[in-house]
């Protein structure tokens, strides 16, 4: 896709992949939306920030209606990257988590993506990457919940490729190992540190998919640091 002058939207710009992605996308001359409950210190012509809460139909919406009255413009890009996680025994994790997790990761994709989708439709073109995680792949334990939504943005990406390509819409899941990123400090277990991957490098893959040939279509990408544990000492 040739991006530049095109609009994209990227939820959970505050901070992390998302603020690494708003910057990389406007670097390439797009004209850029950032959707999130935190403030996006980016000062640039072709970017505006609108307080959303991605759980909330009706905010998800208000945020829609804003940005294309902003732009007069249709989104052509979507990136789904707003997401949190907890961790706790099924037994054990309070209610209020799980349904927040299930709110954000997963009902938030469905959101943005049915208001999005129609308008791409039109133009026979559009890209949405869905950011999904290693824990989309496999279980790990005190964290179902987590694992659980992740797993549905896989099968909701899987899905939605294969129900928007011949509108010419592309669907790109990526999988990211661990990233150094404000996401563990919810994560009593782990530490974020530099042995993880850039929150940068993952805005550079989702930059190189949108820059794909108009037939080239990237389906699944997992990422994952080279020596998570560091080098090792001989």
């Amino acid at each position: 896709m040739n991006v530049k002058g095109k609009v994209a939207v990227v939820t959970g710009s505050s901070k992390g992949i998302g603020l690494e992605t708003v910057k990389i996308l406007l670097e390439k001359g797009m004209k850029v939306a950032g959707w999130s409950r935190g403030a996006t210190d980016i000062s640039h012509p072709d970017f505006i920030h609108f307080p959303t809460d991605i759980g909330s139909w009706e905010s998800v919406q208000r945020s829609y209606e804003q940005t294309v009255a902003h732009f007069k413009s249709p989104v052509q890009v979507l990136v789904n990257n707003a997401g949190l996680g907890y961790t706790g025994g099924i037994e054990t994790m309070p209610v209020q988590e799980w349904t927040e997790m299930f709110n954000v990761n997963v009902h938030g994709i469905f959101y943005t993506s049915r208001l999005v989708v129609p308008e791409m439709k039109k133009l026979d073109e559009g890209h949405i990457i869905n950011i999904s995680s290693i824990a989309g792949t496999n279980g790990i334990e005190f964290m179902s919940g987590y694992c659980g939504t992740k797993h549905a943005v896989r099968g909701i990406s899987h899905s939605m490729y294969k129900e928007l390509r011949n509108f010419g819409i592309k669907v790109t899941c990526i999988y990211p190992g661990s990233v150094n990123t404000n996401f563990f400090d919810k994560i009593d277990s782990v530490t974020a540190n530099e042995n993880m991957m850039r929150p940068q490098d993952i805005a550079e893959t989702i930059a190189h998919v949108l820059d794909s040939h108009g037939n080239y279509h990237h389906v699944d990408i997992e990422v994952r640091p080279l020596r998570p544990k560091g080098k090792p000492t001989r």
